[in-house]
């Protein structure tokens, strides 16, 4: 006997229409302004966005953690399509901490890459205590969503090298563009699962 199909809650749908509504204003968006590099972005965010609603049965993504990936993919989208300057909002410095050019910290750049992979770490985590529950309580349980996720950064940087080579001109930087991305990755990760780690104390 075939289960029933779980229907969508008035939080998933929510979530679901503010996603698609952004995507949808940003695709125009950059398609008026010939931004193909952030058409290409908006089609990887499409897939990842066919990739939840497919496996979200099986997953139970609780509605907060659906909240942070969609406003992630919001921070993502305006960062490279909301002008500032002479550039656009990735490149923004919100604080001037040290560095200059690309080893500048701390840009608007910078901070999502954090957020992005502490929610990815997150997710991981997520999906590790419903499936494998006997998993709750030990270190591992933090250890691999915090790698996982910094695997998964990686991925993402193969994603922007592939635009690269695709466009004729990008905003993705240079050499120590990607290292930071990658540390900032990590330390968004490590710092999710510090924070979730010690909100799983409390409950215990």
């Amino acid at each position: 006997m075939n289960r029933p199909k779980r229907v969508f809650t008035r939080g998933e749908l929510a979530v679901l229409v503010f996603t698609l509504t952004y995507t949808a204003g940003f695709s125009a968006w950059f398609l008026s302004i010939r931004n193909y590099e952030f058409i290409w972005y908006i089609l990887t965010m499409a897939a990842l966005i066919l990739l939840i609603g497919w496996t979200r049965e099986a997953a139970r993504f609780p509605v907060p953690l659906l909240w942070a990936l969609s406003l992630w993919g919001l921070a993502h989208t305006a960062g490279g399509g909301v002008p500032v300057g002479d550039g656009v909002l990735y490149g923004l410095v919100l604080v001037p901490l040290a560095g200059s050019g690309e080893l500048v910290l701390l840009k608007y750049d910078q901070v999502i890459h954090a957020y992005g992979f502490g929610v990815t770490a997150w997710l991981l985590w997520h999906l590790l205590t419903v499936h494998f529950p006997q998993m709750r309580g030990t270190r591992s349980v933090y250890f691999y969503p915090a790698l996982g996720a910094m695997g998964l950064g990686s991925v993402n940087e193969m994603i922007e090298f592939t635009a690269v080579l695709a466009f004729a001109e990008t905003g993705v930087g240079g050499y120590y563009n990607t290292a930071l991305d990658l540390v900032f990755n990590a330390l968004g990760a490590v710092l999710a699962m510090l924070v979730t780690a010690a909100i799983e104390r409390r409950r215990d």
